[in-house]
């Protein structure tokens, strides 16, 4: 294909304003999908993509488009999720664009992922074409919203394009706008290859298989092929195209999107980012790839059964390979044996990966409460970073303890200001900014510990806001405060799962409302459970639950009152020797207690 005739572009938007549902109408409107394979979000191709109505993964797919002026063009469309959570996938896939279709709900205007995207899309020197959907709505705000966007691009209004993604009214002069404004790839099909690596996934016939956008030079399905990085030498097993799905090709040229099906049976030979050239090829340099995503949430994930091990090991390197932004290392507990710290981007990307590894590899996972990442000073100059409350060392080695803050952005209507800034303050933020959009739109900036953000900060703004306030954040800095490690203990033993660092201002209350929150969780023994928190040595919070009282004097009816008195020594005794040798069930949901902690506020 003459690299002229073709066009890369993706399509960005904050979550739900109708970027896969664009996505359906461009491949019905080019024939690349026939009526009766139609289905409603195509390239959302996951079941939980289905099932909670996002896109979770950026996926590629190939259209031919005959535009006004004869030619059929080669569109290749890059459809990237909107939550904050994977924006880490979002820039991946600019990196394989020369434009962007900036999706705004006409409805919503302007929200807070609209303008994280938008920036990385500009940082990635994309052509911006704004589109405003949901036109059919009656509450559609479309002159308002194109005057809002003029003010924030500088774009013309007559540039933008109203369209209904629902219904395909104005669908059409997207594409013809995409083949005027969008510039073609500029990759030479006659250099050197090299091929930019921004996704992969693991298929257990064809090994891993690898996401490409061909950036110069020409790949045939035989050529003998090297990674750069790692420097493995592989066959193709398959070249292809998307379209939707994976169809065979016998080439490949410059400014292409595709897959190569590497035959690799490891994750650590194929990384994103990592960039292909011809085996005999020692002179081409690495395409500059990406930044390594740093995880800003840990959780530790454990098997239920301990002989699953292996296989917990085995499946999250399958999915790291499809999550480049997964990290994660062995660690051991004394309650949960042998499993892994697992490292992500935030709480809904840990829910995701925790349901992905349940469903796709059919394990029984047992998570712990997340914690974040904190640089440790001790008193003799060294510095240490750790992830997990039970890394920190003996309290009187420590200097200070520093804890990631995040600058957080909420768009909102004014009059929800009130009830978010009383949320921001209980999580120990600081105000920066108020910024008013138009009337009614406000924006407003804080400064807020990650720690209180991973737990329940987005779901009670969500609730408290019904569901008009949208959220965006990004690392400020490391900061020292008053951060001490609070244990909590469970019939006498330090349950190492549940232990969390916190404010020490804050410690007592969140202490007592753990221990009792536990308290509802813990099921009865035959003996009483004390469950308590504690700072150091010291106790500051306590909650017992009552033992099961089994009535031994049910038989035992007239008589004398000592063999009553005798009966219940016995069962005295015996919940002695109970307690002695007991062990406590603890269920999963008390190790995510501490995530609802502040929901009775």
């Amino acid at each position: 294909m003459d690299s002229s005739k073709i066009r890369n572009f993706c399509i960005i938007a904050h979550i739900d304003h109708g970027k896969s549902t664009l996505a359906d109408r461009l491949l019905q409107m080019t024939g690349t999908i026939s009526e009766r394979e139609m289905q409603e979000q195509v390239l959302d191709s996951m079941d939980l993509e289905r099932e909670r109505g996002v896109t979770i993964k950026a996926s590629a797919v190939r259209m031919a488009y005959t535009a006004s002026d004869g030619c059929t063009y080669e569109m290749n469309l890059i459809d990237t999720p909107g939550h904050v959570d994977f924006g880490y996938e979002v820039s991946r896939a600019l990196q394989g664009c020369e434009g962007a279709l900036l999706v705004v709900d006409a409805t919503q205007g302007i929200e807070a992922q609209t303008l994280a995207n938008l920036y990385l899309a500009l940082e990635s020197d994309l052509e911006i074409i704004p589109v405003i959907n949901k036109i059919d709505l009656p509450s559609s705000r479309a002159d308002e919203i194109a005057q809002e966007l003029e003010d924030l691009l500088g774009v013309p209004k007559e540039d933008m394009i109203p369209v209904s993604a629902k219904t395909g009214m104005n669908v059409q002069n997207v594409l013809e706008a995409i083949v005027k404004r969008v510039p073609p790839p500029k990759g030479d099909p006659n250099a050197p290859l090299q091929a930019l690596i921004f996704d992969s996934h693991y298929d257990s016939y064809k090994g891993v298989i690898a996401y490409v956008r061909i950036v110069n030079g020409t790949i045939g399905h035989r050529d003998p092929l090297r990674m750069v990085q790692t420097g493995v030498i592989f066959d193709p097993v398959e070249i292809g195209i998307f379209s939707p799905t994976m169809k065979a090709a016998t080439e490949m040229t410059a400014g292409e999107v595709g897959y190569i099906a590497t035959g690799l049976k490891t994750v650590q030979e194929c990384r994103v980012g990592d960039t292909i050239v011809m085996k005999n090829d020692m002179a081409s340099p690495a395409l500059p790839g990406y930044k390594h995503a740093k995880p800003m949430v840990f959780a530790g994930f454990y098997p239920v059964e301990a002989d699953d091990y292996p296989e917990l090991r085995d499946s999250l390197e399958k999915l790291q390979l499809n999550d480049a932004s997964v990290t994660f290392q062995p660690e051991t507990s004394q309650a949960l044996n042998f499993g892994f710290r697992v490292g992500f981007l935030g709480l809904f990307h840990m829910d995701i990966v925790q349901e992905r590894l349940e469903r796709e590899y059919n394990l029984d996972i047992l998570a712990t409460a997340p914690s974040v990442e904190y640089q440790v000073a001790l008193r003799n100059g060294e510095e240490m970073v750790i992830d997990s409350p039970a890394q920190l060392p003996d309290e009187s080695t420590i200097l200070e303890i520093r804890e990631p803050w995040m600058k957080i952005s909420i768009f909102t209507p004014d009059r929800y200001i009130g009830p978010i800034m009383e949320l921001v303050t209980s999580k120990r933020g600081k105000y920066i900014s108020t910024e008013y959009l138009d009337k009614v739109r406000v924006l407003l900036t804080y400064s807020l510990p990650l720690s209180e953000l991973v737990t329940d900060f987005y779901d009670r703004l969500k609730s408290m806001t019904q569901g008009y306030a949208s959220l965006d954040y990004s690392f400020e800095e490391y900061r020292a405060d008053a951060l001490v490690k609070m244990d909590i203990l469970v019939n006498g033993a330090p349950l190492d799962a549940l232990s969390m660092i916190v404010h020490r201002d804050h410690a007592h209350t969140k202490g007592q409302k753990l221990v009792n929150k536990l308290k509802e969780l813990i099921p009865r023994q035959m003996f009483p459970v004390p469950i308590q928190a504690a700072l150091g040595g010291k106790i500051i919070a306590r909650a017992d639950v009552k033992a099961v009282r089994k009535d031994v004097l049910a038989k035992c009816y007239g008589g004398d009152i000592s063999r009553k008195k005798k009966l219940l020594e016995k069962q005295k005794k015996g919940k002695k020797r109970l307690k002695m040798i007991g062990n406590v069930e603890v269920p999963q949901d008390a190790f995510m207690a501490v995530l609802k902690l502040d929901e009775e506020d």
